[in-house]
C-alpha cells in the first residue's frame, strides 16, 4: 500500500514568504506550470484513490494532476492546511514586529496562534480522513493526497508513530512529493490479529 502525498504548488502568498493557513490563495504562474509538471510526472502511475484539500490552490493543482492520471479527485475538507488565525496573510518579520515581547519559533509544534490551531489539533482533525483513505485501498492500492506543508507533516507524524524528529524535520517545498509505503507483512500481520501498522517513510522530491 502506498500513499503519494503532493504539496500544492506555489502560491503569491508562497513566494512572499506570507503564512497561508486557510485563506484561500490561488496558484501563480510558477505554481500552475509545477501542477502541470507534476501531473506529467504522476500521469503513468495507476491511483485507486484521489483526495485533496477543498482550498483553491490544493484543489487545483490535485485536478491538473487527475486529468492526466486519469482518476477522479475527491475533496476532502479536513485536509485544508493548519489554521494560523492572526497570523495568515504575514511574513516571519512582520508578525516579529507585532509581537516583539515573544519569542517566535517557526515550528508547528512549538507556538499555537491566537486564533489558530495546534499541531496536535491539525492531527487529530487529519486522521479520520487519513483512515478512510487506508480503509479503503486494496492491499497494494495506492492514493494520491494533495494537501499542504503542515498537513504532510502531520501525516507523517501519524503514520511514524508520532516521531517528531522525522516528521518535522523534513522541508516540504511547493510540489513537493512525499512517499509513504506500507509493506505486505504488515498488512499479513494485521489480518492475522496482530497489532501491526508499519509505515515507511520513501522520499520527498521537489523543487
Amino acid at each position: 500500500m502506498e500513499l503519494v502525498c503532493v504539496r500544492h504548488g506555489r502560491t503569491a502568498w508562497n513566494r512572499a514568504g506570507r503564512f497561508q493557513g486557510q485563506s484561500n490563495t490561488p496558484l501563480d504562474g510558477v505554481g500552475r506550470a509545477q501542477a502541470r509538471a507534476l501531473a506529467a510526472r504522476l500521469a503513468s502511475e495507476r491511483f485507486d484513490l484521489a483526495i485533496a484539500s477543498n482550498l483553491k490552490r490544493a484543489l487545483d493543482t490535485a485536478k491538473i494532476i487527475g486529468a492526466a492520471a486519469d482518476v477522479a479527485i475527491f475533496e476532502e475538507p479536513r485536509l485544508r492546511e493548519m489554521r494560523f488565525g492572526s497570523w495568515e496573510g504575514l511574513t516571519w518579520s512582520e508578525i516579529a514586529e507585532r509581537t516583539p515581547q515573544k519569542i517566535i519559533v517557526p515550528q508547528p509544534d512549538a507556538h499555537v496562534t491566537p486564533g489558530g490551531e495546534s499541531f496536535a489539533e491539525l492531527c487529530s482533525r487529519v486522521q479520520p480522513a487519513l483512515s478512510k483513505v487506508t480503509a479503503r485501498l486494496p492491499r497494494n492500492g495506492r492514493a494520491l493526497i494533495v494537501s499542504h506543508a503542515a498537513v504532510m507533516h502531520a501525516i507523517l507524524w501519524l503514520m511514524l508513530d508520532g516521531s517528531s524528529e522525522s516528521a518535522l524535520g523534513i522541508v516540504l517545498a511547493p510540489a513537493s512529493i512525499l512517499r509513504l509505503r506500507r509493506d505486505s507483512q504488515s498488512a499479513d500481520t494485521e489480518r492475522d490479529g496482530a497489532a501491526s501498522d508499519k509505515w515507511t517513510f520513501e522520499a520527498v522530491d521537489g523543487d
